[in-house]
């Protein structure tokens, strides 16, 4: 079957309500330090200086109309949920799911819940709050710790940047999703520490993760305030015809970036760069180095991107392709979605994630990162 665009969640959000647009966040820059502190405040971020004026934040829909989860329930897959009277309510293998694992517990987030919800504000291995973004195809998962406190964070339903303003009920600051910072409020110049996670399919995760557990929709799961308005969980918001067709995204001009390109981003120190879906896609595999860090990308079994620091045993190694499902290099097969050594060698070893947020749209990327080149073109 033909892949079906990620573009489609845009074009088909683009035509949805004001609600939707008050989710779209377009890139972060908030990461853990060495040490794994969160980052210092900061004055200025990606050149703006901080904090935004008011004039800037553009009012969408009231605070928590887009209700944030805060009582997230889970289970071993969705069936016998029934909450709006649907007579198939499964989770099919390829719906898009947001994964996290920590501390040896794994749990996934559907899309289909997250397209109406924004946050899941969750406890694993420590406070988290998971977001995603349906506009710009983005997510991001942060620590909601707020002044060395656990807090909850909602949607405040103003936009800076055409992204989402999320806001924390502890001190009230506002944060920007694009750049994982408090842009007005008591926590100005703040940024969380941000939590690794996965865009893939609800099948690839649960086969590489076979004890996870998946979020519930409502009434299971339950939100700061039910919206007055008809949640379809187990159909697609957009009428997807199949999520198994909604990770990867074919360009029609592979040359250039069009602004809902998927791409996944690596950092380096100054050094920034996106590698679009398709021009991965094209090479099979992509050996390259930005800044100090040798990286490989590839394509994974269920469409989307990722990318890994190719040094293996000390040494930078050259990956080659080795079936849809592996890469080869230094006499071992590694695992295209986790990064797992398979055999040889190195079997049992994991290769490092090279980049620090899933794939999204190169609006957001290069939003968050101006100064970034892109693989396979000249931006």
């Amino acid at each position: 079957m033909e892949r079906r665009r990620f573009l489609e969640i845009a074009a088909a959000a683009g035509t949805a309500s004001m609600t939707a647009l008050a989710g779209c966040a377009a890139g972060w820059a908030g990461r853990r330090s060495a040490d794994g502190d969160a980052r210092t405040p900061t004055d200025s971020v990606a050149g703006i200086d901080l904090p935004v004026p008011d004039d800037q934040l553009v009012r969408a829909v009231g605070p928590d109309t887009i209700a944030a989860i805060v009582e997230p329930a889970f289970a071993e897959d969705w069936t016998g949920l029934d909450p709006d009277g649907v007579s198939d309510p499964t989770l099919p293998d390829g719906a898009p799911v947001v994964g996290v694992e920590r501390d040896g517990e794994a749990r996934a987030y559907p899309l289909r819940v997250l397209d109406w919800h924004e946050i899941v504000n969750d406890d694993l291995g420590g406070p988290i709050a998971v977001t995603h973004c349906v506009l710009c195809g983005s997510s991001v998962v942060v620590e909601r710790i707020v002044d060395g406190a656990e807090t909850v964070f909602g949607v405040s339903g103003l936009l800076w940047q055409e992204a989402l303003v999320m806001y924390d009920r502890a001190t009230e600051s506002r944060w920007s999703q694009l750049l994982a910072t408090a842009i007005q409020g008591p926590q100005t110049g703040e940024r969380p520490a941000v939590v690794d996670s996965t865009l893939t399919s609800w099948g690839e995760w649960r086969a590489a993760h076979p004890g996870t557990v998946v979020l519930l929709p409502p009434p299971d799961s339950v939100p700061i305030a039910r919206p007055d308005r008809t949640h379809p969980y187990f159909r697609s918001k957009y009428n997807y015809e199949g999520e198994d067709q909604l990770i990867g995204y074919d360009a029609d001009r592979p040359d250039a970036v069009d602004i809902r390109t998927l791409v996944i981003g690596v950092v380096d120190g100054d050094a920034a760069r996106a590698y679009p879906f398709d021009a991965v896609r094209q090479a099979g595999v992509v050996n390259d180095q930005v800044g100090e860090r040798p990286v490989v990308v590839v394509v994974a079994p269920d469409g989307t991107l990722v990318a890994y620091d190719r040094r293996v045993g000390g040494r930078t190694r050259t990956f080659r392709e080795a079936g849809d499902r592996h890469i080869r290099a230094a006499g071992s097969r590694f695992e295209r979605t986790t990064g797992r050594a398979v055999d040889g060698p190195h079997r049992g070893s994991e290769l490092v994630r090279a980049n620090e947020y899933p794939p999204m749209f190169w609006r957001g990327w290069s939003n968050a990162h101006p100064e970034t080149t892109v693989y396979g073109s000249v931006v």
